[in-house]
């Protein structure tokens, strides 16, 4: 490596760090950067040639630098194939060490000896070099993949089976909010990707949103639109998220001072995720709508209000929310581990999406369509009603009756509805 052209670029630097002129002393120190690091590649890739390492009792070179230069192995190795490939294609050794490209440009031609091959990337190491010169890295990158697809066009489709492959969503409740983490294939990701464009752009001339805020709050506007209007019902409820709670902890959470609630019953739950406190459920009150249950009151239980006895079969809307809140939107069948937010059968999410509302008797036998009678099971469990627990979790079961039980056998009977539909 010559060292004249770095030698000059310090010099440069250090005349330009006391002008008053910000704009050539910026460009100065940022080509004097680039070529120290072109010089640091080079000098560890002697390093591990030579051993020198072994003087200072280091038994690699990686574990030299760890503890002269404080970087890990990882990047010491990305320095010294950055010399390897300095040495492989001349002209990008002598742009680096001038400080004209940066080593995020030398890594890129790395890939493409690597990934492309030498002959291809020697011959368009001109024109690749004029980009990296003009273009900052994410440029180059572009240009270098592009290089790779003209070159290797079945790859693209390996890499778009390989995509398919890894396809994964994971969205988990944490105490702060959702951790949403995953791998979407090519064309799926192209969709959301244009949808969040969309709906991130900059709302206003001094919006002093990041990117991501912008994107998230994309992201709520968008599901805000497809719950309120554009998904089908579920058995005559639209999806929506369900908070349960008592009207004493509602009362107070609606009418205290903010941060000031002191609410005497059991904290609001939020279906999928747990419970949570005053001001949040303040908020959704405020942005929602409100659907009262009653469980008790006045020696009148719910019950009494939303039995329709056996002349209808299925469980109208009002009686699945009364039994998706006595359940708190989990399943009632013995060993189910779906949560209350995971949808079986469609993407709606929220627990009122994905039960089926199940007599405990035969309906064709004498049951009736009253709440005490009715159960809530995950569509994909097939479990018989009669097995379930009527109340999710640690609820008891609705009592049975004499007719519950065979003449003959006194098991309970199964059911087997036919499927609900709309």
């Amino acid at each position: 490596m010559v060292s004249g052209p770095t030698v000059q670029a310090l010099r440069t630097a250090a005349h330009a760090v006391g002008s008053f002129d910000h704009r050539s002393a910026l460009v100065a120190i940022q080509t004097a950067q680039d070529a120290l690091d072109s010089a640091k590649a080079h000098h560890l890739a002697e390093l591990e040639r030579s051993a020198e390492y072994e003087l200072d009792g280091a038994s690699t070179v990686t574990a030299w630098a760890r503890d002269h230069l404080r970087i890990d192995a990882r990047q010491t190795r990305s320095l010294i194939n950055a010399d390897a490939t300095m040495r492989e294609l001349p002209a990008v050794g002598e742009a680096a060490a001038l400080g004209e490209i940066r080593l995020d440009h030398v890594k890129l031609f790395t890939f493409g000896l690597k990934h492309i091959g030498a002959k291809v990337v020697t011959d368009a190491e001109p024109w690749l070099l004029a980009v990296a010169t003009t273009h900052e890295p994410v440029q180059l990158r572009r240009v270098v993949r592009a290089l790779r697809d003209a070159v290797f066009p079945d790859a693209l489709d390996e890499d778009w089976i390989n995509g398919m492959a890894k396809e994964d969503l994971q969205l988990s409740p944490v105490p702060e909010g959702w951790h949403l983490s995953g791998f979407l294939k090519t064309e799926t990701g192209a969709k959301l990707k244009a949808v969040l464009d969309s709906l991130s752009i900059p709302v206003v001339a001094n919006d002093d949103r990041t990117v991501a805020e912008r994107r998230v709050a994309g992201l709520d506007r968008l599901l805000t639109s497809v719950l309120e209007a554009g998904l089908p019902t579920s058995k005559g409820i639209r999806p929506q998220l369900s908070v349960i709670v008592g009207v004493e902890t509602l009362h107070e959470a609606m009418t205290a001072e903010p941060g000031k609630a002191q609410p005497t019953g059991e904290p609001a739950e939020l279906a999928g995720f747990g419970p949570i406190g005053p001001q949040r459920l303040s908020y959704l009150a405020c942005t929602g709508d409100i659907t009262p249950i009653l469980t008790t009151g006045d020696d009148i239980e719910q019950a009494q209000v939303l039995n329709i006895g056996d002349t209808i079969r299925l469980a109208t809307p009002a009686q699945r929310k009364a039994v998706i809140a006595r359940q708190h939107g989990q399943c009632a069948a013995p060993g189910c581990t779906h949560p209350p937010s995971t949808p079986l059968r469609s993407v709606q999410g929220g627990a009122p999406t994905h039960l089926e509302i199940h007599h405990t008797t035969w309906w064709s036998r004498g049951g009736k369509t009253d709440l005490d009678g009715l159960i809530g099971i995950c569509t994909s469990m097939g479990v018989p009603p009669q097995k379930a627990r009527s109340g999710g979790g640690t609820h008891p079961r609705p009592p049975r009756t004499a007719r519950d039980r065979s003449p003959r056998t006194g098991q309970v009977r199964p059911h087997h509805p036919r499927r609900q539909t709309h």
